[in-house]
């Protein structure tokens, strides 16, 4: 395999690291503290194709690689984890499984506008009573004529509040289980489809998510994606992909945290010299910059294998996809929760930003797959053989 970038890819890097350096940075502390919702650097991402970035160019999108798109969310996320996750919610959870599984009205009319920018999307899967176990689905979707009429409740849904569709998993026949899962596109303002505000979060205060509820919402029949029943297998083979978003995400905070710690590990000084030269700070940011190059590489070998699948459909990047989320989003804690301690008091402060990556770090071994379910995915296929 190689692990170096290639000479698109590395602009790609190098575009994706001026927007987060000049435009995202600034802004990032006041988000944080605020809770406001990015609107101009949604905006801007649109602008600078990071919102359909594997997407074809024909569809809407930018026409690069998952490589790419690692790269571009580690660098945006090392600016603000808040903006990291709208982008990766938009490319992993709306546009890929619309590029995967919509048929071509589908594709013209919601993945074009979505790839583009034009529209944010978000992905109603997990529910107040069904999070890791995503078959114990309560929404149920209902045929009526040509219409289906949705009831139930998604929660937790990042860009809820200020997306434009939703990509809805119902419950359309209990008997069947998995195979009784079927997705549905609904749009922002259909009789039925209420959003509530925001929710109140730990980290990632920027990246506003919330509570959805569907009352005898009804949704024409064309609005269903690809057919009954695939529901499942479209939730699945979506959150494949977005847990290599969610790992880049995980890196681009490991990476801030570890930066400033350098920093000011050479500036602190104790006992008549930078803290930098005590063993035990030393051997911290040592191990700190072994994981985060481990981290790299493996969530680089989960995206690249994700773009030869595109060729070869057969392929599979569920195990290295998992292992890269996994280790990349705990980490990020470690990583983080070390960063903190080498600046003392002042990483406890809201003066500085190592709280705020502190913070942000945590959800990444949470949402798309907790690391309990990254361990069954990864220990089902190494006992598979």
């Amino acid at each position: 395999m190689n692990i170096s970038l290639t000479e698109d890819q590395q602009m790609v890097q190098k575009l994706a690291r001026d927007f987060a350096e000049r435009e995202v940075l600034p802004k990032a502390k006041e988000l944080d503290q605020d809770a406001r919702w990015p609107k101009e650097l949604v905006s801007r991402m649109a602008e600078l194709g990071f919102l359909g970035v594997a997407v074809p160019e024909e569809l809407g999108g930018a026409g690069l690689d998952n490589v790419s798109y690692a790269v571009a969310i580690e660098e945006v996320s090392r600016a603000c984890a808040s903006t990291g996750v709208i982008m990766s919610v938009n490319n992993s959870l709306v546009c890929d499984p619309l590029l995967k599984f919509a048929n071509d009205e589908q594709k013209k009319e919601y993945l074009a506008p979505l790839a583009s920018g034009e529209k944010l999307g978000c992905f109603g899967l997990t529910e107040p009573s069904s999070g890791s176990d995503a078959s114990d689905m309560q929404t149920t979707a209902v045929k009526d004529g040509d219409h289906w009429v949705i009831n139930g409740s998604k929660n937790w849904i990042t860009n809820g509040p200020h997306a434009d569709v939703i990509l809805v998993f119902c419950n359309t026949n209990r008997e069947l289980g998995n195979r009784g899962t079927t997705a549905f596109i609904v749009d922002k303002g259909t009789e039925g489809f209420n959003p509530q505000p925001r929710d109140h979060k730990l980290g990632i205060h920027a990246a506003h998510s919330c509570t959805m509820f569907f009352e005898n919402c009804r949704v024409h029949e064309s609005k269903m994606l690809n057919a009954e029943g695939m529901g499942f297998k479209i939730a699945m083979s979506t959150l494949d992909g977005g847990r290599i978003g969610i790992a880049a995400q995980a890196l681009g905070i490991a990476q801030a945290a570890f930066e400033k710690a350098v920093a000011y590990s050479k500036e602190r000084k104790a006992f008549g010299e930078p803290i930098a030269k005590k063993q035990a700070i030393a051997f911290k940011l040592a191990d700190m910059a072994t994981q985060i190059d481990a981290a790299r590489l493996l969530i680089w070998r989960a995206a690249a294998l994700k773009d030869e699948a595109v060729k070869n459909p057969k392929l599979r990047h569920s195990q290295e996809s998992a292992v890269a989320k996994l280790y990349a989003s705990e980490m990020a804690t470690r990583v983080t929760h070390q960063a903190l301690q080498v600046f003392g008091g002042y990483g406890y402060s809201t003066e500085y930003d190592m709280e705020r990556h502190y913070r942000d770090a945590r959800i990444t071994e949470i949402y798309e797959g907790t690391s309990e379910i990254m361990r069954v995915v990864i220990a089902a296929n190494v006992l598979r053989g």
